[in-house]
């Protein structure tokens, strides 16, 4: 039902995510790993052998709020700036700060808060849900609206395993999908296909391609 396919949304999901701009009263999720994350993996499997996967599945999951600085405060390195920083540089800056104390810190950071993430048409966005009643066309508005090259008419929601599909291009479709957002919620803007544009794109290189061996032989041929 989605364009691009499930394995493509799913990357655009993951690319809005790292790309998401931390903000104040945020909550993160924040793991540091030793020897650039080898317990993550462990090939070996040598650590489940001495018993401490179970204490790693044990140990409490803890939230981190940025205040009102935009700071967070963590374990052993104290307050950190993080507010306007990507979830990706964020990961950075906690692996440079573990460096006092750990070799080769690995540092996964997660975004907890209440949101909705944006694809399509607008870019991959990630939106948070600043009240209870926040509609889809606030969502929308937010992610930058929906200009030339979206479709107001095929937006489709994804709410768990169910897909609601919405047209706002007109007053009664509007009524009936302007639907109030539940965190988690996947809002795709289908974008306008240009087929000349993207034949281009795709089959640039072998036009290129054929239009250097032609060259080629017509100045051969010449001589």
């Amino acid at each position: 039902m989605f364009r691009p396919g499930e394995g493509q949304l799913q990357e655009q999901l993951q690319q809005a995510e790292r790309n998401y701009i931390i903000q104040k009263n945020d909550f993160l999720k924040v793991d540091v790993y030793t020897n650039d994350g080898e317990r993550i993996i462990d090939p070996d499997r040598k650590l489940v052998e001495q018993g401490n996967m179970q204490n790693m599945n044990n140990r409490q999951e803890v939230q981190y709020l940025v205040d009102v600085n935009g700071v967070v405060k963590l374990p052993m390195i104290g307050e950190v700036k993080l507010e306007g920083f990507t979830i990706r540089e964020a990961e950075g800056i906690i692996q440079k700060e573990y460096e006092r104390f750990y070799s080769r810190p690995f540092a996964v950071i997660k975004y907890l808060n209440k949101r909705v993430v944006v694809l399509g048409s607008p870019g991959g966005k990630v939106i948070p849900l600043a009240n209870e009643n926040t509609t889809l066309v606030e969502v929308i508005a937010l992610a930058g609206g929906i200009d030339n090259t979206g479709r107001a008419h095929n937006i489709r929601v994804l709410r768990g395993d169910s897909v609601m599909m919405v047209d706002l291009s007109t007053v009664d479709g509007y009524r009936k999908g302007n639907h109030i957002m539940e965190p988690g919620d996947i809002v795709y803007v289908e974008p306008l296909r240009k087929p000349v544009i993207e034949a281009a794109r795709d089959y640039g290189p072998i036009i290129g391609l054929i239009t250097s061996v032609a060259t080629l032989i017509v100045v051969i041929s010449t001589r």
